[in-house]
């Protein structure tokens, strides 16, 4: 209730000491360019579209209550921690700019205040890609039932090595489509060996993991597999800094790995990705995998269980990027580091983690993180009847792919020189046996 009452002080206060009143095209039109429209447009994740004032003036009461409850946009970081350039939260000015324009009416103004259309190269995000490559045949989702992780194995048909300097995943079916990780498998790398290329491929099930937790973690790859690009409703394409660029190695393969979900009416989906290539040689290179903890367990009833798993680094890197992953028990989700001196830092804090929102935090200054730093993933989970979301809070849960199941998977991207890889990162080098005496 208190929110509301603020609410219509921030309207009588705006509208007060003869300021001019607020209208669509003059103040709130460029907020709904700014902080609304990559997601609220024909075509993206939002379920409505906010491009014009005859499509938002339906909606003005919803967005008072929205932003007043601070439900959008969708922002997830304790701000006590970290600070990050894609931060989307509204200022006060612009909370008080949208609660009075719904208070007040929310009228449309004079046409000639407003500001021109913000515009978005048709289906991409990014801008015009210089190369989309697509999954070479529709797949059909049915109305019911679990679909399995999917994986399609697409040529690049790349005959020189591509440095890419931005990453857009689209999914051909928006409804039916979870979300989409992509990867590289260059020549000769053994991953995903059975899967015939463009034919849908599921990989034989394997048994939960039920070693001790030790809070252990890993850096999930496979070989010289990385990940390279990654779509969830309501994220945004993977863009770089000038110099730095990410490595597909000439000849590679593309896996797209699908997760489908049946939503009552069957659909096909043909998903796709597009890049942008550097456009000269890269001073850094770029690469994206995540820390996990495959060896959990999380007893049944329980509300606020901890699961940790930690990772050092062999060699100096730079986080550039972080994306918290867990499924429907998540509840919170933290990134710590603790820096070979002994000091330790926070560098991101999601309290409220949303399943349905699963976003990148982009630190506006990236980090540099010396050799021996231990980044450790702290994840909390709800398995408990208070869930709402909880498919049955009688089990104990495991790693797995399902939504049933858990993951803990701290994203991380990583800047690098150009001749150093995930392997160098992750692994820690042989050293000389001592000559005997």
């Amino acid at each position: 209730m208190r929110l509301f009452v603020w609410g219509f002080a921030a309207c009588a206060s705006l509208l007060s000491a003869g300021q001019q009143e607020v209208t669509f095209h003059k103040t709130v039109e460029p907020i709904l360019q700014a902080r609304c429209q990559q997601c609220h447009r024909p075509g993206e994740a939002a379920p409505m579209s906010l491009l014009s004032y005859k499509e938002a003036r339906p909606w003005a009461k919803a967005i008072k209550d929205a932003v007043l409850l601070r439900k959008m946009p969708p922002w997830f970081a304790d701000p006590a921690h970290g600070s990050f350039s894609n931060d989307r939260r509204l200022s006060r000015a612009e909370m008080d700019a949208l609660v009075a324009w719904a208070d007040s009416g929310a009228k449309e103004g004079d046409l000639k205040d407003a500001p021109p259309p913000r515009t978005f190269a048709e289906g991409w995000a990014m801008g015009h890609p210089d190369a989309v490559i697509q999954m070479p045949v529709p797949f059909e989702v049915p109305a019911s039932g679990t679909v399995d992780y999917t994986y399609f194995v697409v040529p690049t048909g790349f005959t020189e090595d591509k440095w890419v300097q931005q990453v857009e995943v689209r999914p051909g079916n928006k409804s039916v489509v979870h979300h989409i990780v992509m990867l590289v498998r260059p020549p000769g790398v053994k991953y995903m060996p059975d899967a015939k290329p463009g034919l849908p491929y599921v990989p034989p099930h394997s048994e939960p993991n039920r070693k001790p937790d030790t809070g252990a973690g890993v850096f999930q790859f496979t070989g010289a597999v990385e990940m390279v690009g990654v779509y969830v409703p309501g994220g945004v394409p993977y863009e770089l800094q000038p110099g730095q660029a990410r490595m597909i190695p000439k000849g590679s393969d593309l896996v797209f790995q699908m997760h489908y979900t049946a939503n009552g009416k069957a659909g096909m989906d043909q998903s796709r990705i597009g890049f942008i290539f550097a456009k000269e040689p890269p001073k850094e290179r770029v690469a994206n995998t995540f820390i996990a903890n495959l060896n959990f367990r999380i007893p049944p009833q329980e509300a606020d269980f901890p699961v940790h798993a930690r990772v050092t680094l062999y060699q100096d890197a730079t986080v550039l990027s972080l994306f918290p992953h867990m499924h429907v028990r998540g509840k919170s989700f933290e990134y710590r580091v603790t820096y070979p001196t002994g000091e330790t830092e926070t560098l991101l804090d999601v309290p409220n983690y949303d399943f349905n929102w699963q976003l990148s935090y982009y630190l506006k200054q990236p980090k540099l993180l010396p050799k021996g730093t231990v980044i450790e993933c702290v994840a909390h989970f709800d398995n408990s009847p208070n869930n709402r979301f909880n498919p049955d809070p009688t089990k104990e849960v495991f790693w797995g792919e399902q939504t049933w199941e858990e993951m803990v998977a701290g994203f991380v991207d990583l800047a690098m020189p150009v001749t150093t890889t995930m392997r160098d990162i992750a692994v820690p080098k042989k050293t000389a046996a001592a000559p005997a005496n």
